[in-house]
């Protein structure tokens, strides 16, 4: 995602406090923690919805992602993490996020990920679930 392009539709907001061994050698939050934020944040909307990760079933997996380091995080402090999605296909959804420093307007970083839904046993893509297909059209995407 660019900076200047549409990250698709804002479906929920995280707020996620730094924690002191999130940090590095250089005092800033170490970029693997970036990842962390973005996928507490997109599990926080997935559960509110009703959809959890489970051994069985159907569940959604991350197939591909990416960050883009802007601003460095340090402790202490709260990130917001604004979780966007794009237009569904048959069984993924495009996410995007925006990382700041709750109360500082700064965009930290941002970040993509592909989720996708598999069935656990076979490995293997599934549509999207109805209900969730039918949230996302309820909300505009």
């Amino acid at each position: 995602m660019g900076l200047s392009e549409t990250p698709g539709k804002l479906v929920h907001t995280a707020l996620i406090p730094i924690r002191w061994g999130d940090m590095d050698a250089y005092f800033h939050v170490n970029n693997t923690i970036y990842f962390r934020y973005m996928e507490q944040a997109r599990v926080e909307y997935l559960e509110r919805l009703g959809y959890t990760i489970g051994p069985t079933g159907s569940t959604p997996v991350i197939v591909n992602c990416s960050c883009t380091f802007l601003i460095p995080f340090s402790y202490p402090g709260i990130v917001e993490v604004k979780v966007f999605l794009g237009t569904p296909g048959r069984s993924s959804i495009p996410s995007s996020y925006e990382l700041r420093l709750h109360g500082d307007d700064a965009l930290y970083a941002t970040g993509e990920a592909k989720i996708v839904w598999v069935d656990v046993a076979s490995g293997k893509s599934v549509a999207i679930p109805d209900d969730l297909r039918a949230q996302l059209a309820a909300t505009g995407r």
